[in-house]
């Protein structure tokens, strides 16, 4: 039985698809891509069939990882479908929560990190240096990801 993994921000254009592809990238090499399956989604809608920004491709590019997709809105309707629901910030955790997804499947990505809990800094509004630092974030969270999910 596949375990679903859905990674959430605010338009689903910078944080959540890097966390989505590297998320991609690591359990292909785990050897887990048949029984993992990753999506993500934004709780806003004004990206809706955009790319990803380009500064997060280039990004992740740089560290050996394609990103690619087309930004979408998280519905209520699916909250079901997902064992996890992996959210960037405190306000992307409100809003799951506000569109009905149950408390025990909504977890903070930095939850998961060694060095420390809190937000995944929104880079958009920055310069190229903070999706590096957004990327270096969100690379130090997904190894205890990964392990909890091999532990469910």
């Amino acid at each position: 039985m596949k375990k679903k993994v859905l990674f959430v921000c605010l338009g689903n254009i910078c944080r959540s698809p890097m966390a989505e592809w590297m998320f991609r990238k690591k359990v292909q090499d785990a050897g887990l891509a048949d029984v993992i399956e990753i999506d993500s989604a934004g709780t806003g809608n004004w990206n809706v069939g955009k790319s990803p920004d380009p500064r997060a491709v280039r990004t992740a590019a740089h560290y050996g990882v394609e990103v690619g997709g087309t930004a979408r809105q998280l519905t209520a309707d699916e909250l079901e479908q997902w064992d996890l629901i992996i959210v960037t910030d405190q306000s992307n955790y409100d809003n799951v929560i506000r569109l009905g997804a149950p408390v025990d499947k909504v977890r903070k990505l930095r939850d998961f990190d060694p060095e420390g809990q809190g937000d995944v800094a929104d880079p958009y509004y920055g310069d190229e240096d903070g999706f590096h630092e957004t990327y270096r974030v969100i690379d130090r969270c997904l190894p205890g990801l990964l392990a909890e999910l091999q532990q469910r």
